[in-house]
């Protein structure tokens, strides 16, 4: 096989693409025909599944079958990829009584599969074939058939797997999208399997692992002057400061933005006390709340510092946006 750059047509290309997507799309929707109360079977039995969801598949059928294990693990759905021609030489050992096996192999003649389906039946799992051939041997040997038949492959041969995969992976996601509902999974458990992701960290991350702790914590008295209030400022660095009573509970905040107002409108400052210039009864979050709380007080209320405080009152803490950027929860 040749290929000679000088013949390349990318109107050819281009219409090719087209094709494939009109036929992958066709192939996806036909779906909605094919697929009926078996799906919700097969549902019920994967949520009624006390092991796992083993997923099978050789090829192309593989790779797919790899990502809707994966899929699966992701939504809530423990699940697990083992391969065929693997399993006739140890790893069968994986699957347990109690398993469900998805099996996939759009002609359902694939023979590394056929050699295991003696065996799975006799560990007493429930096999659920994923097929484009009903009237195949894995059908045939399937407690519940899904049906992934396509009418034509994207490949101009009509060779290549391409519509047929395609169509393999959208009924995976269907039934993982099924799953997760039916088990009322949600935003935090998303979360809880991803957490070195960005929802990961927006949902799992508190304000205990990113905020200021101990003498890092800006606070004054009420009744400490207007340069011990901003040598505290200066130092710790949050652009504001608490102001705090003798039990260390917050009575106010003062920041940055109050001192701008105030030189604006011409105070005089020298001899002023922490208590005449603070804002009282600040916005605060309780220790434990999660990152993403403080996110949406400072978005709200158009600030860029929050006290933390204790079930008392009691100052235990403070972050700014900064340190929510450094911890990638905005």
């Amino acid at each position: 096989m040749s290929f000679d750059p000088a013949k390349f047509d990318p109107a050819q290309a281009l219409a090719l693409a087209h094709r494939t997507f009109d036929i992958e799309a066709a192939a996806v929707l036909g779906l909605k025909t094919r697929v009926g109360p078996e799906f919700a079977h097969a549902v019920q039995v994967m949520l009624a599944c006390k092991g796992r969801v083993v997923v099978m598949g050789m090829g192309k059928s593989g790779h797919i079958g790899r990502k809707i294990s994966a899929t699966l693990a992701s939504t809530g759905t423990p699940a697990m990829f083992v391969h065929p021609a693997e399993a006739s030489h140890g790893d069968l050992g994986m699957v347990a009584p109690g398993d469900v096996v998805l099996a996939i192999s759009y002609s359902g003649e694939v023979d590394e599969l056929a050699a295991i389906l003696p065996a799975l039946k006799r560990i007493d799992v429930t096999l659920l074939a994923m097929t484009g051939r009903a009237d195949s041997t894995l059908a045939q040997h399937a407690d519940i058939v899904l049906s992934s038949a396509v009418d034509l492959e994207a490949c101009p041969l009509n060779l290549a797997p391409t519509a047929s995969t395609t169509a393999q992976l959208a009924l995976g996601d269907a039934l993982a999208v099924a799953l997760l509902d039916a088990r009322g999974f949600r935003e935090e458990d998303f979360a809880r399997s991803h957490p070195g992701g960005a929802l990961g960290r927006k949902l799992l991350t508190h304000i205990d692992d990113v905020m200021r702790t101990g003498e890092a914590v800006p606070a004054v008295g009420l009744q400490a002057g207007f340069t011990e209030l901003m040598r505290e400022m200066s130092n710790k660095g949050l652009g504001a400061s608490a102001i705090v009573d003798d039990a260390r509970r917050v009575r106010g905040i003062f920041t940055d933005g109050d001192l701008r107002r105030l030189i604006e409108k011409g105070v005089d400052l020298r001899t002023s006390k922490a208590a005449d210039v603070m804002h009282p009864d600040p916005r605060t979050l309780r220790a434990g709340a999660l990152a993403v709380e403080a996110v949406a007080l400072m978005e709200q209320y158009r600030i860029t510092s929050v006290l933390v405080v204790d079930d008392a009152g009691v100052l235990c803490g403070a972050l700014n946006s900064n340190d929510l950027l450094r911890a990638k929860v905005i």
